[in-house]
């Protein structure tokens, strides 16, 4: 898959302008490798048992997909799949909607204004685009996997977010869009704002991070000091959502461990072994503690059974719904295409608003 993440932005229904500034709103990101159990910690946080009652937009990164080289060919193919994968995961349809985000063009459009407020080296400073431009070579590395963090922020700023559900390597992108809507805020919002026939105040919000109490950051099942990623050119590195049982169970059988006795979390000289506890804490729905006291006395062979199960039995249900939803091209069109249209009211009410404080000629 060429995908690797869907982002989700949350506000109060109703008008828009009046709730952004009154109430909360959320956006997120989830992993591929562990999106199940991060979108169940994101539903719980928009619950509308807790007194939280958000429209919610989910929408599939395609933009984002190709800032490293892809085949031509898959996009559209795994923009598809990865909307079904995400449906699959349990997202509600009459709660939230999903889009593709290139179908809203006030992501790419906001985008290039926020460019020009984005001093260099604020992206020079980030950690992702050193590692990954060391790797490939300057010559093999696109503008884009520089200046992607600047339209993470349009992503996140278009909505006027209260919170962003991120893991713990994201914290740097999310930085970076909080001070970029403040330099935004201060270089064109106010009474500069006002001047121009705009309501002053700020334009955007400045969102906060939220960082799940578990799994911030599932890591690599060749390397527990790394992040498991689609991107590792090992599959045997991470669990994909559809792999059939037989792949789970020879990958969780070849996954690195150590020669240490019994199993313990949080151990800095035994990174595997705390991040296999934890796949399994969040696959099993038990609590840390519950985890510890189980597996305390366990051997790596008898773990690595349970892990196997753990997993094929929170797989299959979405692997099912997933072929469901893939036989079915007309739902899934039509729910992209609702979800696009949704998202756009809101997202062209934002980019109208900073291209007013920007000082553009609107027609």
């Amino acid at each position: 898959m060429l995908l690797q993440c869907l982002g989700f932005a949350a506000c109060q229904p109703g008008e828009f302008f009046k709730s952004f500034e009154k109430e909360d709103s959320v956006w997120g990101s989830a992993n591929w490798d562990h999106t199940p159990r991060k979108l169940s910690w994101c539903y719980k946080k928009l619950d509308p048992a807790s007194g939280n009652t958000y429209d919610t937009f989910f929408f599939i990164v395609d933009l984002h997909a190709i800032t490293l080289p892809y085949e031509t060919q898959q996009l559209s193919k795994a923009t598809r799949e990865t909307a079904a994968i995400y449906l699959a995961c349990g997202v509600d349809t009459s709660k939230a909607s999903v889009f593709v985000q290139s179908h809203v063009r006030a992501h790419a459009e906001l985008m290039w204004l926020l460019s020009s407020a984005t001093p260099v080296g604020w992206l020079n400073k980030m950690i992702q685009f050193k590692e990954k431009s060391r790797k490939a070579g300057d010559e093999n590395v696109g503008v884009a996997l520089l200046t992607y963090p600047v339209l993470m922020a349009s992503d996140i700023l278009l909505y006027q977010s209260d919170f962003v559900p991120v893991g713990e390597d994201q914290k740097q992108h999310l930085e970076l869009t909080r001070e970029l809507a403040e330099r935004v805020n201060y270089l064109f919002g106010g009474r500069k704002w006002k001047k121009l026939g705009g309501r002053g105040g700020t334009i955007f919000k400045v969102p906060e991070p939220l960082i799940p109490p578990e799994g911030a950051r599932v890591m690599s099942l060749t390397d527990g000091r790394s992040k498991m990623s689609k991107s590792d050119s090992s599959d045997h590195s991470r669990i994909n959502l559809l792999d059939p049982k037989d792949v789970i169970a020879n990958k969780i059988k070849r996954c690195k461990t150590d020669s240490a006795s019994g199993l313990e979390f949080d151990n800095p000289e035994r990174p595997e072994c705390n991040n296999l506890l934890t796949i399994y804490q969040l696959m099993s729905g038990r609590t840390k503690e519950e985890v510890a006291q189980e597996c305390q006395d366990m051997n790596w062979g008898v773990f690595k059974s349970i892990l196997t199960d753990a997993l094929i039995d929170h797989l299959h249900p979405i692997q099912v719904r997933y072929e469901e939803i893939m036989s079915d091209s007309a739902y899934l069109d039509r729910l992209l295409a609702e979800g696009a249209t949704k998202a756009a009211d809101i997202a062209d009410a934002t980019l109208n608003n900073v291209y007013q404080a920007m000082g553009f000629l609107r027609r």
